[in-house]
């Protein structure tokens, strides 16, 4: 099933775990103390102040790991 930007931290995690530390070196943290951070990873993005065209890159990068 692929990846998208509307898929909670929490399934990404659990589906993509080399996500965590990918996301880390884009300057998205989505784990903190050993838990997944609620949301979505479009909000969580957004929040970090990617564009929409950047998490359109997110997504296809994540979905090649």
């Amino acid at each position: 099933m692929p990846i998208s930007r509307d898929i909670s931290i929490e399934e990404l995690v659990e589906r993509v775990p080399a996500s965590v530390a990918f996301l880390r070196d884009k300057g998205i943290t989505c784990i903190i103390c050993g838990e997944p951070v609620w949301g979505t990873l479009y909000e969580l993005a957004l929040q970090k102040g990617f564009s929409e065209s950047e998490i359109d890159e997110l997504v296809s990068d994540i979905e090649k790991l």
